[in-house]
């Protein structure tokens, strides 16, 4: 059986650069520094995991809670208009369900969100299994959530594809003993990108040119 496991911002939806000018905007209103970089190391990470980033940066007084929730509300208030999916993404997924792909999603954004943005941009009922991060406790880049992810599409993690963007979804499917695509957003790929990585390709339609040709 084929699967393919897909992290969702940055990967399905452009969603990555929006998160980012919102903690961006609100940071300068509290006149925090830093505040781009220190989003770029949260890449992947759940809202707890992402929250010991930001205590760590600036101080355990840090009103985090308070800036994350108007950031939040600032990215929901722009998210309807501005939010698009990612080049060829509707494509790709359409292809996979001619090809009898199984299909799922691995995304630390909660169900609640994930589900909402997917439908809206019509891509949600091509995923057979959509796990969230507020499906289990441990964040990337601790394999679990892939691992959620084959068992319920019933496919070893071995026989399975990954692709993610960011540094943390690598080394989570690496760590679940799953084959690691890297379609880079944000974050271009280091070394250890590549080694973790069977291959580094620059959009989804890139990885379905690779797809036909390597499996």
């Amino acid at each position: 059986m084929k699967a393919i496991v897909f992290d969702m911002d940055g990967v399905i939806i452009d969603s990555e650069w929006l998160v980012a000018d919102c903690w961006r905007i609100i940071g300068e209103k509290y006149k925090i520094s830093n505040v781009e970089e220190n989003c770029k190391k949260c890449l992947g990470l759940n809202k707890d995991a992402t929250r010991e980033v930001f205590l760590s940066c600036y101080g355990a007084d840090f009103p985090y809670d308070e800036y994350k929730q108007e950031s939040s509300d600032l990215f929901h208030q722009r998210e309807k208009e501005e939010l698009k999916l990612k080049l060829g993404a509707k494509e790709f997924l359409q292809w996979l369900k001619e090809q009898k792909y199984r299909i799922g999603l691995a995304t630390s954004t909660r169900e609640a969100v994930a589900k909402v943005q997917l439908k809206d941009l019509g891509v949600l009922h091509y995923f057979d299994k959509v796990v969230c991060g507020d499906m289990l406790k441990k964040s990337k880049p601790e394999p679990d959530i892939y691992l959620m992810a084959c068992k319920q599409l019933e496919v070893l993690p071995e026989e399975s594809y990954a692709v993610e963007d960011s540094y943390n979804g690598i080394r989570a499917a690496y760590n679940a003993g799953m084959k690691a695509i890297m379609v880079p957003d944000r974050v271009g790929p280091n070394e250890e990108m590549e080694e973790k990585s069977v291959v580094i390709l620059e959009n989804l339609m890139e990885v379905k040119k690779w797809l036909e040709k390597n499996v």
